[in-house]
């Protein structure tokens, strides 16, 4: 049984074909006139795109474009069995963005997004994106692999094989561990409303997704490899940055955000004090006035 906020998702957005496989994209209207370039999201481990559905009316409301989608492996794209990786993630989303027009974005990005963006504003530097990157928001995510403190159950799945996974078969509940995991990062855990684990739920084992959490994993197997290029185009990137953080987030933790900071000291960091790693899903109004005052800066 799909929930009402799941099946109402859904029918928000739509299909397009990317190499043979189906990636679902909301593509929201401004509401009004435009007044600035298209705000395209790219969204986190192991969730999707839903992470960012109660963000999205009010930049709808201050006249942008909003293009968020799931990247092959979560939520409603397809999920085949191959090797993901954050070349292929960005890869995506340049064949997104085409197909839905883009020419100019605030690229705001989340968790994994924040790699694959990393990835996307390093093609940006060697001239070789189809698209322009001209505003960057940038939350939560783990920019500098010095700094990341891992869950135990993300160790577990990066030391698992990298094949498919069934935890029912050996006696552990998916939807249990994925809810119990995700809802470890948010800053207050026993406050989490029982619908929107369900719902994320939901989203990760369509099409058994979830039995896929080793493989999609690997992007952080990627981030280590190449840091510099992902980590020093994030760094180095020409566009306004703004730094928007949940400060109590055990993953990526604060220090990441400040030393970021640091090195783009023009970058305003907005701290939202109480917030863990979702800080769309935990405090959407804090987050949407943070973004609206990026938006409005330029």
């Amino acid at each position: 049984m799909v929930s009402k906020a799941v099946a109402e998702w859904e029918a928000r957005g739509q299909r397009i074909t990317v190499g043979g496989l189906e990636v679902f994209v909301l593509d929201a209207p401004a509401i009004g006139a435009e007044s600035g370039d298209p705000l395209l999201v790219l969204h986190g481990y192991p969730t999707c795109s839903f992470d960012w559905r109660n963000v999205i009316e009010p930049v709808r409301e201050a006249g942008r474009r909003v293009v968020l989608f799931d990247f092959l492996g979560f939520g409603l794209s397809d999920k085949p069995d191959i090797r993901y990786s954050i070349r292929g993630y960005a890869d995506t989303t340049e064949a997104v963005a085409k197909a839905v027009g883009l020419e100019r974005v605030v690229l705001a990005t989340h968790d994994l997004g924040d790699s694959v963006g990393g990835e996307i504003l390093a093609r940006a530097l060697e001239q070789s994106l189809d698209f322009e990157v001209t505003n960057r928001i940038i939350t939560n995510g783990s920019i500098y692999m010095d700094l990341v403190q891992l869950t135990a159950g993300q160790q577990m799945l990066l030391a698992a094989p990298d094949d498919l996974i069934d935890l029912a078969a050996i006696g552990i509940d998916p939807g249990e561990g994925f809810k119990g995991g995700v809802g470890g990062t948010f800053a207050r855990p026993a406050e989490i409303d029982p619908d929107e684990m369900t719902a994320q739920w939901e989203l990760a084992s369509y099409q058994d997704g979830h039995k896929l959490l080793a493989r999609t994993i690997r992007y952080i197997e990627d981030r280590r490899a190449e840091e510099r290029r992902y980590t020093g185009a994030i760094e180095e990137h020409p566009s306004p940055l703004h730094i928007i953080w949940g400060k109590l987030d055990p993953v990526a933790v604060y220090p990441m955000a400040t030393r970021l900071h640091e090195i783009r000291p023009e970058a305003p960091l907005v701290t939202l004090e109480d917030i863990g790693h979702y800080p769309m899903v935990e405090d959407p109004d804090g987050f949407s006035t943070a973004m609206l005052a990026a938006l409005s800066a330029g």
